[in-house]
């Protein structure tokens, strides 16, 4: 005979000190819990609510310049270093940590058109419209010392951009041409050109070192091999690109920043059409960078705000704004992946956090727990239309609003217009409806 009895061990339920926490029994069986899911949903919506109201994604402005800002880099071993350069020739160095300026030099007449720093962090270089390029001591002069250049090259047309290669003693400017200098030498070691139109933006790729691209006014993509001297491959896009940047994670894709409002992602292997085209910005695109991590990367734009888009999507997932914030023209992703800095027209720099609601300071660790739990919930969940469309709420400044619904209404008169077209066309008459596929990118090898 079988005796049925309940057996109760002390130590699963029984505290050890008055100080721990109670233990709560738990049992994983499905058949008694028939509405796990439904709880999980509501989990899950309770969550995404709570990010969008917890969303306060800027923290500080850095006030200063005379000008508005042209330029920013990061430094490469400190987290706390910014350089930044402004439309009257100041380069301004700044303490994220402190908030402040901690040196200020006049280095050009005229605009700063570009800054980087040197791979190992001791210096860094400068470009400017007065047609030199200098390079600069990191630390500050000694007491009694004037604030000079270590090297000034003059150069015989205006530099347009500069970008140090990211394990030599190497840089590269743009202009006329695409130069590569050695920081002992006064001349170039070669020059590369594809064309006779000016270039705007050259940048080395962190990954395959020896890799750099480039984009010119006459709307190509030029990429180059250092080791070869020679230019390996041209993209021709419907309109002019601004700016690129590689991805630090993957060498062969880089993104492009394009005049047609548009970000298009391309593979350097494949270049006869783009991976993804990111759109939502509704005025030219001026900058791009990415995170760390590879997966995201911002953009500034004209239309007055920055916007973060995931690499695999083609619309973005955060937009930031506020009511001074002017044509932004230059943006970064600090090197740590936790907060993007943004120079604009109206003479500020202002720190965003890269995630939105994320908590700032110290968390123990049920706060990480929860915050992992609520995050899978919402990847569970993500493709249910009230959590889609909740996620997907942002605020919009007036302007930018106004040009989307015009879009919008445009966009849906031309549909009307083709449908009536269709519809009052001759009886018996063929009428082919297709998709127009507007054809984005030539290459030339």
């Amino acid at each position: 005979m079988k005796v049925k009895m309940l057996s109760r061990n002390p130590d699963s339920y029984v505290r050890e000190t008055k100080l721990d926490l109670q233990r709560v029994p738990r049992n994983y069986d499905p058949t008694l819990h028939p509405f796990e899911v439904p709880r999980e949903y509501v989990r899950a919506l309770n969550a995404t609510k709570l990010e969008r109201v917890f969303a306060k994604p800027f923290l500080a402005s850095l006030d200063g310049h005379r000008d508005g800002v042209s330029c920013l880099a990061k430094h490469p071993k400190s987290l706390a270093t910014v350089l930044s350069g402004a439309c009257d020739g100041e380069v301004r160095i700044w303490n994220l940590t402190k908030r402040k300026c901690i040196r200020m030099i006049q280095a050009h007449e005229g605009f700063v058109r570009g800054i980087c720093t040197h791979f190992c962090g001791t210096s860094f270089f400068t470009v400017g419209d007065d047609k030199t390029v200098k390079q600069w001591k990191m630390d500050g002069p000694s007491y009694g010392e004037e604030e000079e250049p270590l090297h000034t090259i003059l150069g015989k047309t205006v530099y347009t951009g500069i970008d140090h290669h990211w394990k030599e003693a190497v840089f590269a400017t743009c202009g006329q041409q695409v130069d590569i200098w050695d920081e002992q030498r006064t001349s170039p070691i070669c020059s590369m050109t594809w064309g006779f139109d000016s270039i705007s933006s050259v940048k080395f790729n962190p990954i395959e070192t020896f890799l750099l691209g480039s984009c010119a006014s006459d709307r190509n993509i030029v990429l180059y091999d250092m080791r070869q001297a020679t230019p390996l491959k041209k993209v021709i896009l419907d309109m002019r690109t601004n700016t690129i940047c590689w991805n630090p994670m993957e060498a062969f894709i880089f993104t492009a920043a394009n005049e047609d409002y548009n970000l298009y992602t391309f593979d350097m292997r494949a270049l006869d059409t783009p991976v993804m085209i990111h759109m939502d910005h509704v005025s030219a695109v001026l900058d791009v960078d990415y995170s760390p991590t590879g997966k995201d990367f911002v953009s500034a734009s004209f239309d007055k705000s920055i916007r973060i888009f995931p690499v695999d999507k083609s619309r973005s997932r955060e937009v930031y704004h506020t009511k001074r914030m002017q044509h932004v023209i230059c943006v970064k992703w600090t090197s740590d992946s936790k907060y993007i800095m943004c120079g604009s027209d109206e003479m500020n720099i202002r720190l965003w956090k890269a995630n939105a609601s994320e908590k700032l300071g110290v968390l123990t660790s049920r706060e990480k727990a929860a915050t992992d739990y609520n995050q899978r919930l919402k990847e569970k969940f993500q493709h249910h239309p009230h959590i889609k469309r909740i996620s997907r709420h942002r605020h919009l400044p007036k302007s930018i609003y106004s040009q989307i619904q015009e879009q919008r209404i445009m966009k849906e008169a031309r549909r009307r217009k083709e449908l009536n077209r269709i519809k009052h066309s001759k009886p018996g008459s063929v009428q082919r409806v297709s998709e127009k596929k507007k054809r984005v990118v030539a290459v030339v090898k």
